[in-house]
């Protein structure tokens, strides 16, 4: 049976729309063309660096954001803040905890992504980053940290996130169950692949994941 429930960050928690509209600003190119490039990077199973390459050959992603961050040290940037968060996200964590779950965020995250996570006051046990372990998604290292500090064993997790390759997979190898969640591009491009299947659970929101725990609570 479920115990815990720990929770990717970019488009399971937060709406990343408004980062890949800066970046689009950023390179000088329509927000239409840069969520396209993104969507097409999805779509083949390429990283977002490379859309990046792609509107700007040889681009540096690091020496970019360092540069920004100089010209504008007090602007948002490539992170975000509360008006990110999927609207659906603080009540449906309200119900899960009210249900009895353990809940922990842990996700492919820079350093300042937790201070805006713990800014957001949501009721969770715990906050977690790929950059404050040392170690990201998809490898073996991440999801045994998500088993140590949830203290509980590996089938009690259920992993929620919208990816197979960085979620979905490397959480089911590990021996926890898992969640796709339909939203963001990799979402809804990896909810339609046979191999979704895996996942214990396919949601498009919060409200479908409180449903479908509580009708497998009630047998």
């Amino acid at each position: 049976m479920v115990r815990a429930l720990v929770f990717d960050v970019g488009e399971t928690l937060i709406d990343e729309t408004r980062i890949w509209s800066r970046w689009a600003d950023r390179l000088g190119v329509t927000r239409f063309t840069m969520l396209g490039v993104l969507g097409g990077m999805a779509a083949l199973d390429r990283s977002f660096e490379d859309a990046f390459r792609l509107i700007r050959p040889g681009f540096d992603v690091e020496a970019e954001q360092e540069a920004w961050k100089l010209e504008d040290p007090d602007g948002l940037r490539v992170n975000f803040d509360a008006d990110d968060l999927y609207p659906d996200v603080r009540p449906g964590l309200a119900a899960l905890r009210d249900l009895g779950y353990e809940l922990i965020i842990a996700g492919n995250q820079p350093p300042q992504a937790y201070d805006a996570l713990a800014a957001m006051d949501l009721p969770v046990d715990g906050i977690h980053t790929s950059d404050g372990w040392g170690v990201s998604k998809p490898d073996p290292g991440f999801f045994a940290k998500v088993v140590a500090v949830s203290g509980r064993e590996p089938g009690e997790i259920l992993y929620v996130g919208d990816r197979l390759d960085n979620d979905v997979r490397p959480a089911r190898a590990a021996g926890m169950r898992t969640a796709l969640i339909r939203r963001g591009p990799w979402g809804y491009l990896h909810a339609a692949r046979p191999e979704a299947g895996e996942a214990d659970f396919a949601v498009d929101d919060f409200p479908a994941l409180v449903a479908a725990l509580t009708r497998e609570a009630a047998g």
